[in-house]
Parts: C-alpha cells; structure tokens; sequence
C-alpha cells in the first residue's frame, strides 16, 4: 500500500472504466469471527480475513487478553486457539482506537471472566460514541464500569444469566456483543430490547454466526465486503463502463441491499428516495454521486449514523453544499438537488473512512473534460480502517481502463 499525502487530488477517468476488483474480508464479519473463534473450543483458522486499522486492533486486544492469535497477510488468514469462553489475563489496558466493533464486543467479552479488571480507552471520536447502555446491561450481570464512556475501568464477575434489559437504539453493535457471549452465561441469558434496534440486518449476521460456530468450524471463510462493494458499484455509474466483482456476495450482510438501488441509478440516471435504515454503511455512496443524476435523490433512514465515526448526516451536508449541491437535512434524512459542481474543493473526511471512499469515487468524474484533478480528498489515509489500499486500487483501475 502507498504512504497517501496529507491531501490527494482525484485524477478523473477520461474513459469507461473496466476489469474486475477483488474485495477485501467484511470487517463485520472478520470482527465478528474473531470472537466468536476465540469463544469457541478448539483451533478455528479465518481465510479471506481483513487486515485492516479496526481488525488489527481487535487482533492485538485479544493478544492482550492472552489468547493466541497467528496471522499470515499474505494468505489473508487468521488462525485462532480458542479457549471456550475462558479470558486467560485477569487484568489488561485495552486501546479499542475509533473501532466501533471492537469497543463494544470487547466491552461484553471481558465480563465473562469473574474477577477480572480491565482498563478500556479509544481516541477522542470513541469518548463520545455510545457506550452507555452495554455497560448498563453487563453491570445488570454484575459487573461495574467506572464511567459511561470512554475511558472506562470495568471489574468483571462473569455472566450469571438471566433476562438483561438493552437499549441497542444507538448501535446495534451492543446487542451484537451480548448475543455474542449469552451462550456462555452461567445460566440462560435472555436479551430484552428497549425501543428500535440500531441497523437490524447486523444483528442476524451475528445470530447467524453464532449458529455457524455452534459446530465449531476449524475453517471459516469471509465473505467480501458488501459495504466496501458499494463505491465500486457506483463507479460504472460515474466513468461508464462495467467492473466484475467476483467475490462480491454472500447471505450475511445487509449491505448487499445497495445493488438494487445502485442498480435502479444506473438504469436511467435518475435520483431516488430511499430509506437506507437497514444499509445505513453505504448511505454516503449514493450521496455523493447524487450531484451527477437527474433530480433531487432523497435518503432516509439515517438518523442513527449521526453517532458514528463522525455525524455522518451533517458532515455529508457540509460537504455537497461546499460543491455547490442544494442540501436539505432533516434529522433522518438528506434531501440532494443537484446543482452545478463547483471544481477546486477540498473534502473534510472528518477521520472516517466512508467520506474519504465516497467522494474518491465522485472525484473519478471527468468535470473539466480534460482529466485534470478537481476535487482534493483530505487524510486519504483513513481508509486504512477498513480499506488501506482503496486509492491504489482506484489508480489501478483508472490506468487500466486507458
């Protein structure tokens, strides 16, 4: 992977772009993996893992817990011992960074130890991540936590079971990490929700790889990245042409539901209403491109994403209206009316990742007609957290298709 710039301008395609693009593991699903391997009995070994800032981290928590995790970068494999529900360290600083998986599954994963003491802290875009209502819930079974966000001390006293009362409304990842670890309560453990769920489809992906490792795989393959698919399905919709993505598909993520919206854009260019509450990932993929299609486009179902890595709503606001776009933002929603773009713009990532994919992908639109760079990504380096070699690729690409 190349060593970004601070700031990288787009080179636009100036022909259809074509070839193929093999997708990187989903870090929902390599996040997921990874406890649910070391939860497990027996050596369970991930192929078509992603290696990636929030994988990584995850990997070096669970090093730091005393589990032994082997990797191979080059095979795209992860190899697991796992130690059924066992927490070998009994106290340990964990550093979860901005990874949202990581911060609330590790939450959960610790308090299976019974006296175990546990130092949780992340960068400054975590501290203000939602937390809140997991710890609520595990201190229900037992154990304290020293605070209600990061940084927090928890004292764990293993899981005795029983009915927990959640609130997943701002994160489903915290109904996720409890359906994770239920199984190796002291007696049953029964979820009860208050109110909405985050992004439901992320909470059957982890139903359905807990039944998965119920038969203790030994191999256990990673599907490729639906969220990650998306910004190569919308590029044909901005140079033209097609791209093959062969490893694209699977029956665990919801974010597979983008094709058939990115589909509908491609068929006749036009803008769209949509509620994106069950694929909230790839909200901003479309959003971006909206200023190339034919009327207003309408995303809804998004309220939730305002307490990501940044306010997502508000930050892809800002930055369509910096391109000259007419913006209408609602709490839930963004309404887009595409005006002239306004070339010369440098976009605000705000240290996440989609941003920095969403707009490179606008950025591949040929605006002067001479290929000359337009739009200026900023801190094209945070995509390392679920895609470190996004732009290389997209360079690739874009020579390729000469």
């Amino acid at each position: 992977m190349s060593a970004y710039p601070d700031k990288l301008p787009i080179v636009p395609f100036t022909r259809p772009v074509r070839g193929s693009v093999i997708l990187p593991g989903s870090k929902s699903i390599t996040n997921r993996a990874l406890i649910l391997a070391a939860l497990a009995r027996g050596t369970t070994t991930l192929h078509g893992a992603l290696f990636s800032r929030d994988t990584r981290i995850m990997v070096a928590a669970l090093r730091a817990l005393g589990l032994i995790v082997v990797t191979d970068e080059n095979a795209l494999t992860i190899t697991i011992a796992g130690r059924g529900g066992e927490i070998p360290v009994r106290e340990a600083k964990i550093d979860v960074g901005n990874a949202g998986t990581a911060a609330r599954f590790l939450t959960a994963f610790v308090c299976l130890r019974p006296d175990g003491t546990y130092h949780f802290d992340g960068d400054e875009a975590m501290r203000r991540r939602p937390i809140r209502a997991l710890l609520e819930a595990l201190e229900s079974q037992g154990a304290k936590a020293s605070a209600r966000s990061f940084p927090f001390t928890l004292k764990t006293a293993g899981l005795r079971g029983g009915n927990v009362d959640l609130d997943a409304s701002e994160s489903s990842q915290m109904l996720s990490a409890l359906l994770m670890v239920a199984p190796h309560a002291k007696s049953p453990l029964t979820v009860k929700l208050k109110g909405e769920t985050g992004s439901k489809p992320f909470v059957t992906m982890t139903e359905a790889m807990v039944r998965q490792f119920t038969a203790a795989p030994a191999d256990y393959r990673i599907e490729g990245d639906a969220s990650a698919a998306s910004y190569f399905l919308a590029l044909p919709v901005v140079t033209g042409g097609a791209l093959a993505l062969p490893n694209y598909g699977g029956p665990l993520q919801g974010d597979m539901k983008f094709s058939e919206v990115i589909g509908a854009v491609a068929r006749d260019r036009r803008g769209l209403d949509r509620n994106f509450r069950e694929f909230s990932d790839t909200f901003l993929t479309l959003a971006a491109i909206a200023p190339l299609l034919d009327g207003p486009t309408k995303i809804s179902g998004i309220a939730h994403t305002r307490k990501q890595e940044t306010d997502r709503v508000a930050g892809m606001a800002n930055e369509l209206k910096k391109l000259g776009q007419h913006v209408i933002e609602t709490e839930d929603s963004l309404e887009i009316h595409p005006r002239p773009l306004t070339p010369g713009v440098e976009i605000e990532t705000y240290h996440d990742h989609r941003f920095a994919m969403s707009f490179g992908i606008l950025g591949c639109h040929d605006l002067l007609k001479n290929g000359q760079p337009w739009l200026t990504i900023k801190d094209p380096a945070c995509c390392a957290k679920t895609f470190p070699a996004f732009f290389d690729l997209l360079a690739g690409l874009r020579a390729a298709s000469h």
